[in-house]
């Protein structure tokens, strides 16, 4: 089945009550995981990085904004049991070393690779290292990239897989690059999947639909909310909505339908078939055209509806009623 991923990233703007106040809504949607993003600024940034987006009125730099999205391995701790005790498979995305050793000490089964640290070979190594397995986002990557930090992993044993993602916020339609989701599973032969930024939940339903088997989408309460992603996120209902849809387009992808064998629908053939009939009192001896037939439901009361030019021509052997069924016995051969 599909496996769902609520990324709320930094939408709790450094509030540990908004972020738990997250975990419990998400908890609501049906998804499989809620994902968060540890930052140390200190091991992660400098002051000389520009803000991606302009957003903040309250910290002058970038580094700042970093600091403030900071938590403590305790408060890490309490945030992994919280999704433990609501049945939400807690993952974070470390951007630095340092970040990797503090969720070591938290607990995680698997690591995502953000688009920004996918040749980010000394973090690569450092998740290697843990030997658990990797989620890569292949948002600012050419394939060129993407080979090499696949064969980077690869050399390490590290069980990978590969999501596509188009690092814009939100976006657009002509930017899903959903053609690459089987470029993807073709050129590396691994789980493939879908990571979203484009603030509706069109993308990531025909992304399952396509066969991406993982979908990540940013979640935010409200969209109007202070924060860089929130304008590219899903409210909680389309979060809801989202998860059904792809739960049950999943569902349907794993059960081909056999075109050739309609067995399954033998009664509902014999409803909605249909019978020749007359459409008007004909008299015995006379010559059947085209115009004094019609078919009625339902099959099986008289030549069946798609024999029709068989009885062009023949010749009746009694009088019929008008809307009398036609056997084969009412005409002479």
């Amino acid at each position: 089945m599909i496996f769902t991923i609520a990324e709320i990233g930094q939408a709790h703007d450094g509030s540990l009550g908004i972020l738990h106040s997250y975990i419990d809504a998400v908890a609501t949607t049906g998804v499989n995981a809620i994902k968060f993003q540890t930052h140390i600024a200190q091991a992660e940034s400098s002051i000389h990085e520009p803000f991606r987006v302009q957003f903040s009125k309250q910290d002058n730099t970038r580094f700042e904004y970093w600091q403030r999205m900071e938590f403590s391995l305790d408060q890490w701790k309490d945030i992994k049991k919280h999704c433990d005790d609501v049945g939400l498979e807690f993952m974070s995305s470390p951007f630095s070393n340092s970040a990797v050793d503090l969720l070591e000490k938290v607990g995680v089964k698997r690591y995502k690779i953000g688009s920004g640290e996918v040749n980010n070979f000394l973090l690569l190594e450092k998740i290697a290292r843990t030997g658990k397995p990797v989620i890569v986002s292949s948002g600012m990557s050419s394939f060129k990239e993407l080979d090499a930090t696949i064969a980077f992993l690869e050399k390490r044993d590290v069980q990978y897989s590969i999501l596509q993602c188009t690092t814009a916020y939100p976006t657009q339609p002509k930017q899903f690059g959903l053609n690459v989701i089987q470029q993807l599973r073709e050129r590396y032969k691994v789980t493939v999947g879908f990571s979203d930024h484009s603030s509706s939940i069109e993308a990531c339903i025909a992304a399952t639909a396509l066969g991406a088997e993982i979908l990540e989408f940013h979640v935010v309460f409200n969209k109007e909310m202070f924060g860089p992603d929130a304008k590219s996120s899903l409210s909680i209902l389309e979060t809801k909505q989202l998860v059904t849809a792809a739960k049950n387009i999943s569902l349907a992808m794993q059960h081909p339908i056999d075109k050739n064998d309609n067995t399954a629908f033998k009664s509902l053939k014999n409803i909605f078939e249909k019978s020749l009939a007359v459409n008007k009192d004909l008299p015995e001896t006379h010559r059947l055209t085209f115009d004094d037939l019609e078919a009625k439901k339902p099959k099986g009361f008289g030549i069946l509806a798609s024999e029709y030019e068989k009885v062009i021509g023949k010749t009746l052997k009694n009088p019929m009623k008008k809307w009398d069924f036609l056997n084969q016995s009412d005409i002479n051969e």
